[in-house]
C-alpha cells in the first residue's frame, strides 16, 4: 500500500472517522490524482459516492493537514496532497497546475516579521500565481505559428 494512501486513511481514522467504502474510494482517487483537483472533479469521477461524503472527506483531510486547500483566481478552490512537511505552492493561472516549494528565505522573512507583528504568528502559507513553463511553451508555439 502506498504511504500517502496510508496517511490519508490514518488522517481520517485519527479524527475518529470509520473507514467506510465511500471514504476509501475518495482517498484512493485522491491518491491516484496526478495533479491538484477540485471537489467537483472528485464528485464527477466518483458518481457512486454521495456529494456530501466527498465534501466532508475533503474537509476532514484539509483540517488534519493531509490535504492543502489552494485558492484559485476566479474559481473553486483546488486541493493537493500535502507531500512535504511545511511548504508553499505555485499555481499556474492558465492551466491550474500546482507545484510545491520550500525556501529558507520565506522562513527567514517570517522570523523577522515576528519582531514587528503585535502577537504570536501561529502559521502562514504562500501561493505564488505563475504561468507555468508548459503554458509559456504553448503560447510561444501559438505565436510562432501565427507568423
Amino acid at each position: 500500500m502506498d504511504p500517502v494512501e496510508i496517511k490519508l486513511i490514518t488522517a481520517l481514522e485519527d479524527r475518529g472517522l470509520r473507514k467506510t467504502a465511500a471514504r476509501s474510494l475518495v482517498t484512493s482517487r485522491i491518491e491516484n490524482a496526478n495533479d491538484a483537483f477540485t471537489a467537483e472533479q472528485l464528485c464527477r469521477d466518483l458518481p457512486e459516492v454521495g456529494r456530501a461524503t466527498v465534501y466532508r472527506t475533503i474537509r476532514h483531510l484539509v483540517d488534519s493537514g493531509a490535504l492543502c486547500k489552494l485558492p484559485i483566481l476566479d474559481g473553486a478552490p483546488m486541493y493537493s496532497v500535502a507531500r512535504v512537511e511545511h511548504h508553499h505552492h505555485t499555481i499556474c493561472s492558465k492551466c491550474g497546475a500546482v507545484g510545491e516549494f520550500r525556501h529558507s528565505t520565506v522562513e527567514r522573512v517570517m522570523r523577522s516579521l515576528e519582531k514587528e507583528i503585535d502577537g504570536d504568528i501561529v502559521g502562514h502559507r504562500m501561493e505564488i500565481f505563475i504561468t507555468c513553463n508548459q503554458c509559456l511553451a504553448k503560447s510561444d508555439t501559438g505565436a510562432n505559428s501565427a507568423v
